[in-house]
């Protein structure tokens, strides 16, 4: 792969919306990409919470035509082991510098989660390439807002709480691109084969955010 971690960046931005996959089983995992591929999304980020969660990396990386990523990973040792899975770029909840240094060290972009000024300077300086605002619905589009104005070269990602009805906001106060699970990924939807539920939510939130960008 030639791709560095600023054009993979480059690429979460183009896409604008990236689902968060957390589901109790690879199965539901799978079924939920494949729904949300035909809703329009081009990349994925598979929680390593998720049962099975390297195997559907590798799985997901090999068939192609998407860009993938891997969530709540916490080491070096996960870092390394969902790179060579296929994982394009890694995402923590929390600062963890063993990360951004592996990430470094493999060439992938690190998102960094972070809440406080405090901590987003300390991602900073662990060398996150950009920001995950986590959990996004305890602090809201105005916290963003206030972070872009002293950090105005970070790219932030929040992530929590947004859907089709709030994204705007988001978008107005200078996100780079937005997480989403929760609802684009609601497992009681996936579990009860209702296609259409995770399709009408998906395009919803695409939607949404692209008049948003576009407004």
């Amino acid at each position: 792969m030639t791709d560095t971690p600023a054009a993979i960046l480059d690429q979460l931005a183009a896409f604008g919306v990236v689902p968060v996959i957390r589901n109790s089983s690879a199965d539901l995992a799978r079924t939920a990409v494949a729904w949300l591929r035909e809703a329009g999304y081009g990349t994925f980020e598979i929680t390593m919470t998720t049962p099975g969660a390297v195997g559907l990396i590798a799985e997901l990386s090999a068939q192609g035509g998407a860009l993938i990523g891997a969530g709540t990973v916490l080491t070096a040792a996960g870092v390394a082991e969902v790179v060579a899975a296929g994982a394009r770029y890694v995402v923590s909840p929390c600062v963890v510098p063993e990360v951004a240094a592996a990430c470094r060290a493999h060439g992938v972009a690190c998102l960094m989660g972070a809440l406080t000024p405090t901590e987003v300077h300390a991602a900073i300086l662990a060398g996150a390439d950009a920001i995950k605002i986590f959990p996004a619905s305890t602090v809201g589009p105005a916290h963003i807002k206030a972070l872009k104005s002293v950090f105005p070269g970070v790219r932030f990602v929040p992530t929590g709480g947004i859907d089709a009805g709030n994204v705007a906001a988001y978008v107005a106060a200078g996100v780079a691109c937005v997480g989403a699970g929760g609802k684009l990924v609601d497992e009681s939807l996936v579990k009860r084969g209702d296609r259409d539920g995770i399709l009408n939510a998906g395009r919803q939130l695409l939607d949404a955010y692209k008049a948003a960008k576009a407004a």
